[in-house]
């Protein structure tokens, strides 16, 4: 598979590798060899595991109008019916993926259409797993308008999580499975579907952005 670096972690590697070399290179001046060799190691592990949080598989590009796939890499941790307040002021199924800080990062769009709504809400930074996270914690929301239903989705930021990014803009085309935005150092989606969707996925179920499928619209 092909992997690639998201563009969202050009300046912070670049950074990494630039404080990396500052710290290397003081550590064998100043420092016992074995001492230098210690930190060294350690520097060199913090610089792959940063160039790997931000790594972009390159994935086979699927699409079905009647289905919606999995907007990130993660795990199950909600299937419930929930009333959604922001927007829709309408009961939905909700499905939340948790990404864990080794998941893949990249979000993907779950349907095909145009955005119709985006909001980013400042807020707090609950364990993106807790219960208030939803409603409480930093985020977007996002609802796309298929031509036969609006399906909404929320990037929520994490405990550790500090940066949501989304290239999502009113107005525009949504296409399915291709890239909608990214979240820095762990988080979660929702997905917000029409009360009668059925769902493919079961709790704790690991998913595949932009290639598991989440529900079937009727």
């Amino acid at each position: 598979m092909i992997m690639k670096i998201n563009k969202e972690g050009h300046n912070i590697i670049l950074l990494s590798l630039c404080l990396g070399a500052i710290i290397g290179v003081a550590s064998i001046l100043f420092l016992p060899s074995w001492l230098a060799w210690i930190i060294d190691i350690l520097v060199v592990f913090d610089i792959l595991f940063i160039v790997s949080f931000f790594r972009e598989p390159q994935r086979p590009y699927v699409s079905d109008p009647s289905i919606v796939y999995a907007p990130a890499d993660g795990k199950v941790v909600v299937i419930e019916e929930v009333e959604e307040k922001e927007y829709l002021g309408a009961k939905c199924l909700q499905v939340s993926v948790f990404m864990s800080i080794t998941n893949v990062h990249v979000n993907w769009y779950p349907v095909s259409g145009t955005v119709e709504y985006f909001r980013y809400h400042p807020g707090k930074f609950f364990v993106a797993w807790h219960p208030k996270s939803s409603e409480e914690n930093e985020r977007t929301t996002t609802v796309v308008n298929t031509g036969k239903h609006r399906i909404l989705f929320r990037q929520i930021a994490g405990l550790v999580a500090r940066r949501i990014v989304s290239y999502a803009k009113v107005g525009e085309p949504a296409v399915q499975n291709e890239k909608f935005g990214f979240i820095k150092f762990g988080s979660r989606v929702d997905l917000l579907l029409p009360p009668d969707a059925e769902i493919l996925v079961n709790l704790n179920d690991k998913v595949t952005g932009s290639q598991t499928p989440i529900a079937r619209l009727k």
